[in-house]
């Protein structure tokens, strides 16, 4: 078993709930590829250490997850991903992220901003109407 563990981060102005950002992440790991079946994630000790937030933030987080069929806690032990998101890891798909990366250069040389350059993306992936 693997224990590559992903390392948590918050954004306070984001909008977005803290747990609900913990959720985020581990969904994105596991499209990239970052986290398999049988990895750990950080104790609950360890991501209320790292980010100094409430041990109940990170227990609801891994319980939602759960609730998803992501994850599954074993006492003493730890929490492990039990489950994938479907369509298959996002790095079987190389060439896609190289075509992003140039696009995201075009963008930048163009003049736009990180906050122009996802605004132009969010906008055009929701599509017209």
């Amino acid at each position: 078993m693997d224990c590559r563990l992903i390392e948590f981060h918050l954004d306070g102005r984001s909008g977005v709930a803290p747990y609900m950002q913990l959720i985020q992440q581990v969904r994105r790991a596991l499209r990239l590829g970052l986290l398999t079946e049988g990895d750990q994630l950080p104790t609950v000790k360890e991501v209320v250490s790292r980010l100094a937030i409430n041990p109940n933030t990170v227990l609801k987080a891994y319980r939602e997850l759960e609730h998803e069929g992501l994850d599954a806690a074993r006492p003493g032990v730890g929490t492990f991903v039990t489950g994938t998101l479907g369509g298959g890891a996002l790095a079987e798909h190389p060439w896609l992220r190289q075509e992003l990366l140039v696009w995201l250069a075009r963008s930048r040389r163009a003049g736009l901003d990180a906050e122009s350059i996802e605004a132009l993306f969010r906008d055009t992936f929701r599509g017209p109407g």
